[in-house]
C-alpha cells in the first residue's frame, strides 16, 4: 500500500518528515510525498519553485526506505488538484489502491476541494493530528491516526532565513544547505 502525503513543502521541514515517518509505521506503507505545483489555497505564496521544493524532498528523505517522493504533480496542470493527482496516478498505477494522508487542519477544509466528492472512490483518506484534534464526522475519513507534534511551519522557515536567523534542527542538514547554496528565502 503507498500513502499520499502532498503539500507546498516550501520548505520541507522535520514536522512533515515526523508525519510521514509516523505514518508509515502505523499505517504499515511506504508514503510519497508529493510537492505541489501550485496549491490552489496558497496561489502565488511559493518562494521556492516546484523543481527546488521536490529536490529538496529528495535531500530530505534520501536513505529512508519509507519515504520517497512523487513528482507527478510537476507535470500536471495548475493549480495542482488532489483528485487530479490522484487520477494520474490511477492511470499511470491501474490496480493501484492509494491512502490519502490529510492533516486535521485540511480535512476540515475537504468539503470545498474541487470535487471532493470524488475523492473516495479515488483513495482511502486517512487524517493525521495530535491526540483529541479531531475532524469532523461528516467527511469520508475511514481512519484518524495521532502522530507526534512538532510545532515547525514552513512560514517560520522562511521568515528565520530572511532575517538571516538559524534553521538548524528545523530541517534536515541537506536541505539547510540548499537553501543556503542556492539563495532561497532571503530578502531581495
Amino acid at each position: 500500500m503507498d500513502a499520499l502525503f502532498g503539500g507546498s513543502f516550501d520548505p520541507v521541514h522535520l514536522g512533515h518528515l515526523v508525519v510521514a515517518e509516523a505514518a508509515a509505521e502505523v499505517l504499515g506503507a511506504r508514503v510519497r510525498l508529493i510537492p505541489a505545483r501550485e496549491q490552489p489555497f496558497k496561489r502565488g505564496a511559493a518562494v521556492a519553485t516546484p523543481a527546488q521544493r521536490a529536490e529538496m524532498l529528495e535531500l530530505a528523505v534520501r536513505g529512508n526506505p519509507r519515504l520517497s517522493v512523487e513528482r507527478i504533480e510537476l507535470e500536471l496542470p495548475t493549480p495542482s488538484y488532489t483528485v487530479r493527482t490522484l487520477r494520474a496516478l490511477a492511470q499511470r498505477e491501474p490496480g493501484n489502491r492509494f491512502t490519502l494522508l490529510l492533516g486535521a487542519d485540511a480535512a476540515r477544509d475537504l468539503p470545498v476541494w474541487h470535487e471532493a466528492a470524488a475523492l473516495p472512490g479515488l483513495a482511502d483518506v486517512v487524517v493525521f493530528g495530535r491526540t483529541g484534534q479531531a475532524p469532523a464526522h461528516d467527511l469520508p475519513i475511514q481512519r484518524v491516526i495521532d502522530v507526534p507534534a512538532v510545532e515547525v511551519s514552513a512560514t517560520e522557515i522562511r521568515r528565520r532565513v530572511a532575517e538571516g536567523r538559524s534553521i538548524r534542527y528545523l530541517v534536515p542538514d541537506a536541505v539547510r544547505e540548499y537553501i543556503a547554496a542556492h539563495g532561497l528565502y532571503r530578502k531581495s
